[in-house]
Order: C-alpha cells, then sequence, then structure tokens
C-alpha cells in the first residue's frame, strides 16, 4: 500500500489534496463534505481587509454618533457584496467548522496594509485555526508605488503577523513579482512558514452594450498549472519554506505532477466546483494505482524528484528552452 501522507506547515496530512479558500467551506454541511470526500486539509474562504475595516468604521460610528462623523463614508469602501460576512461571524464559523471536521482548518485573511487588523490573525488562532495563509491580492495601481516599497509593505506584513500568532503562517503569492526567488526567500526570512503558488487574480471584462466593467468567475483548468509547476520546481529547495501549489489542479496527474516539481500539498477549488466533492476520492485512487504501477512507496519520495535541482536539464524550467519550445510547433503555414 502507497503512502500517501505529507507534511505541511508542520501538521500531518492524510493526503496532499487540500480544499483551497472558496465559497465551499461558507455552509458548515459543505466543510463536512470535503472532509468526508477526504481531502488531506481545508483552507478556508478569506476574511477580507476591507470587512475589518467596514466593521471598524461601523462600530466607530455608532460609539461616535451626534458627533461630526459622516456614515456616508461608508459608501466608499468596496462593494464586496454576498461574499462580505462580519469578522465576528467569520470568526464563529470557523470555530464550528473546526468542530466539524476530522482534518486541519486553515483561516484565511486576505489584505495588504499593515495596523491593527493584523490581530485579526490571532483571533483565527483562537477561534481553533491550525494555520493561517495570507493572501496579498494586490494590484498596484499607482505608478509612484515602487517594486522595492510594496515588497517591504509585504514583508512588514508577514512580519507582523508571524508576530500575532504561534501557529503556521502560509503566503499565497502572485506571479508578478520581478524577482520572485529573491521575494520567496525574503517571505520565509520574514516568518512565512509556507508559500503558496499562485494567487489567481479575476479579471474585470466590458459591457459594450450597457457600457460597464462587469465582474464574472471563470472557473481555472489544466492548463493554468503550468505556471505554478515551474515554479515551484524552481524554488524547490532554494526557500526555507514549505511550497504548496494552487490553480489548475484539476486532476490525479495534476496532482503528481505538483508533487514532482516539490510541493507538499496540490491545493483544488474550481475542480470541485464544477465536478463536485465526488472527485477527491476518485483523484485520490487514480493517483495510488499510478504510484504502485511506476513503484512509488509513498509522496514523499515524489517530492521534488523533478524539480530544477534533480532533473537531467535544468535549464528546461529557465529562458534556455524558450526557443525550443517556440520551435517544436512546426505546424507552420
Amino acid at each position: 500500500m502507497t503512502d500517501l501522507t505529507t507534511r505541511y506547515l508542520g501538521l500531518t496530512l492524510k493526503n496532499p489534496i487540500v480544499a483551497s479558500a472558496s465559497p465551499l467551506t461558507k455552509k458548515i454541511e459543505n466543510a463536512k463534505k470535503l472532509d468526508e470526500a477526504g481531502v488531506g486539509a481545508i483552507v478556508m474562504y478569506s476574511l477580507f481587509e476591507e470587512q475589518i475595516i467596514h466593521d471598524s468604521l461601523e462600530l466607530d460610528h455608532y460609539l461616535t454618533r451626534g458627533t461630526d462623523t459622516f456614515a456616508e463614508a461608508l459608501t466608499y469602501l468596496p462593494d464586496i457584496g454576498t461574499y462580505a460576512i462580519g469578522p465576528g461571524k467569520y470568526l464563529d464559523h470557523l470555530t464550528a467548522v473546526k468542530k466539524s471536521v476530522s482534518v486541519p482548518v486553515i483561516g484565511s485573511l486576505n489584505g495588504v496594509s499593515k495596523g491593527g487588523w493584523t490581530r485579526y490573525a490571532h483571533h483565527m488562532q483562537e477561534a481553533g485555526a491550525d494555520a493561517v495563509e495570507l493572501n496579498l491580492y494586490y494590484l498596484p495601481a499607482d505608478p509612484e508605488l515602487t517594486a522595492v516599497e510594496l515588497e517591504n509593505t509585504y514583508l512588514e506584513l508577514i512580519s507582523d503577523i508571524r508576530s500575532a500568532v504561534t501557529i503556521p503562517l502560509a503566503v499565497k503569492l502572485n506571479p508578478f513579482t520581478t524577482a520572485l526567488p529573491n521575494f520567496a526567500r525574503h517571505c520565509a526570512d520574514a516568518g512565512a512558514d509556507g508559500l503558496v503558488l499562485f494567487n489567481r487574480f479575476y479579471q474585470p471584462d466590458f459591457d459594450l452594450e450597457n457600457l460597464e466593467v462587469v465582474h464574472s468567475l471563470i472557473l481555472s483548468t489544466s492548463d493554468e498549472l503550468r505556471l505554478p509547476l515551474r515554479w515551484i520546481s524552481i524554488l524547490y529547495g532554494k526557500v526555507n519554506a514549505d511550497l504548496a501549489l494552487t490553480s489548475g489542479v484539476h486532476t490525479a496527474t495534476d496532482v503528481i505532477k505538483s508533487m514532482m516539481a516539490g510541493a507538499k500539498v496540490a491545493m483544488m477549488a474550481s475542480e470541485l466546483l464544477k465536478n463536485g466533492y465526488s472527485r477527491v476520492p476518485d483523484i485520490l485512487a487514480t493517483m495510488q494505482s499510478w504510484m504502485e504501477d511506476h513503484e512509488y512507496k509513498s509522496v514523499e519520495q515524489m517530492q521534488g524528484s523533478m524539480s530544477q535541482q534533480s532533473v537531467k536539464e535544468p535549464a528546461a524550467f529557465e529562458r534556455a528552452n524558450y526557443m525550443r519550445v517556440l520551435s517544436s510547433y512546426r505546424d507552420l503555414p
């Protein structure tokens, strides 16, 4: 029998499939179904910085009623719609989920600014979270903001949260960092126990009839696996942090590739949203069968076996392979 267990953020998971942050965990019964389906761990949907700010301003409004405050200012905050839930309710829900499942539960914070809101990482710990995932979902649109300034803000935030909690801390990165390996190493130095690659930015579209900017959720495909696969292969063995792959994990093959690149876990959401919880046992069974056929005794044996430091042609992950890929397409007019 092959051993599917893996170690991620100091936690022993029964297998490397982790349900990533998504609306699935907004209902306790769905979290239970994920547990029953066999996932190794569950990441809660995110508590957004905007929600915490809104909650704080609303409290301040009631505390200062009758002074020169203006409640209308609240309308300047982003409209996060039905996904919103107050910080207090989020923490209560996290506690309820933790009590309802048998696998580790990871809280998720989505924000980029420094300040008192980082105390919510500590509140997540108190609520029962086994770890915290910091989701750095931010699009720098200010031309005056430099890469150095932004990265330093991120690193100070990681350090602040690290000092606020004793449980493991993972940081979910975006793929647009100029020098990713250097920044990844600094994240680990600042206190990140794990790095999640990558955050998936959702892009706006234009409604040409109504001349409006519209937003819609487009689920991932397995084709999106290549970007995080490449960078995990490069980072494996070079940073002192566990690596998690997210974006494009849909099949047993995707999970196996993630492990061989050097990931400790493969995070999945789109596949579960599209095809349901039954996909988890199917993927695990196919994965175990493949490992037996190829004489792998454990997931740990596979991890990093096809990383840049392990393959015969390390340049395959770098620019040296660029022209070869282009020339491999021969069906030209």
